[in-house]
């Protein structure tokens, strides 16, 4: 019988096979490399344009953050504006009662009583002065109390001064009211 190797054959075929695999194996691990490659760079270039969004995001935030800031300023100042406004409305409004308020003095005074100091705190008038009697006193505090400038009249204090022309010394509140302008 002839003397056949079937070994070299057989070898030579392992290392094809071999050979195959190792191609194979360096292809898979070369289309994983690439694959890998791309998807970091993918990954990458989104975390990058998240970034930038990110960024355009806090500029426009800061942006905003001003002019919430000079709308708040704006909205400060418009406040002071319009409460000096009223202010001055106010004083407007008033000018002619002070005007008012000493014709009205003049009416209710009746004859015999002096007022020697008038000051005014807010809405309220002290009257110090002096009066021939006690029905003088009596009178102004009633044509006070009629009177529709002023209301609620109070004596705080009446005293006996020297003999004389006037005799009494007194002291008095009234406070100040605006009548209403349908009225007059």
């Amino acid at each position: 019988m002839a003397n056949i190797n079937l070994l070299p054959w057989r070898e030579e075929l392992r290392e094809e096979r071999k050979k195959e695999f190792l191609i194979g194996l360096v292809i898979t691990v070369a289309i994983a490399g690439v694959i890998i490659f791309a998807g970091d760079r993918f990954v990458n270039n989104l975390i990058g344009n998240q970034n930038s969004l990110n960024d355009y995001l806090r500029q426009t935030v800061s942006s905003l953050d001003e002019e919430i800031a000079e709308i708040r300023e704006l909205q400060r100042q418009k406040a002071e504006l319009t409460e000096r406004m009223s202010v001055i409305q106010d004083l407007q409004g008033r000018r002619p009662v002070i005007v008012r308020l000493f014709d009205e003095l003049v009416r209710t005074m009746p004859d015999g009583v002096y007022y020697e100091n008038i000051s005014r705190v807010g809405d309220q008038i002290n009257f110090q002065g002096l009066a021939e009697s006690n029905n003088r006193v009596s009178a102004l505090l009633r044509s006070l109390d009629d009177s529709e400038w002023f209301e609620s009249p109070v004596l705080q204090q009446i005293s006996s001064n020297q003999p004389g022309p006037q005799g009494n010394r007194f002291e008095l509140t009234v406070l100040v009211t605006t009548p209403d302008i349908e009225e007059e």
